[in-house]
């Protein structure tokens, strides 16, 4: 099983459950061979920009960071560490309901993106980026979620 430390710096009604978080992220690396440990940390839009602009060069808030974790070049060291995942309520729930999502559903969808984003996963060309959104829709689908992408059931 993966651990989660889960770190609820900001309260809003809708957050998931611990168990919710642990459901999309066991299935999202249920084809890795070993378990880790995943960070997840819920923000608000204040540390949401300032993490955005520090890290990544752009203004505002975001609804997800991944942060891979680098393991250091010593032989000693051990760690399943996967990576932090940094979320903001407050934007998650405001696309949301622009998309006409439920919460839930959404919460799933980003999770599971951030988690894959930890595994090496990106979406900056398009390649890279039907390649991610495939991955994530099949996960999406063993959770029972629709696509994001297209709002329907991924059949392969």
């Amino acid at each position: 099983m993966n651990y989660l430390d889960i770190q609820t710096i900001f309260v809003s009604v809708g957050q998931p459950s611990e168990e919710q978080f642990q459901r999309w992220v066991d299935t999202a690396l249920d084809d890795e061979t070993q378990d880790t440990e995943v960070v997840i940390r819920i923000v608000d839009e204040q540390e949401s920009a300032g993490l955005n602009q520090q890290y990544r060069h752009k203004h505002g808030a975001t609804n997800i960071l991944s942060f891979p974790f680098e393991v250091p070049d010593i032989a000693e060291i051990e760690c399943d560490l996967l990576g932090d995942l940094v979320i903001c309520a407050p934007v998650l729930e405001r696309e949301a309901l622009e998309q006409g999502k439920t919460l839930t559903d959404h919460w799933a969808h980003i999770v599971v993106h951030g988690v894959l984003h930890l595994l090496g996963y990106d979406h900056i060309n398009d390649d890279d980026a039907e390649i991610m959104e495939h991955k994530e829709a099949i996960i999406l689908q063993k959770l029972n979620i629709n696509n994001p992408y297209t709002g329907k059931q991924n059949h392969e």
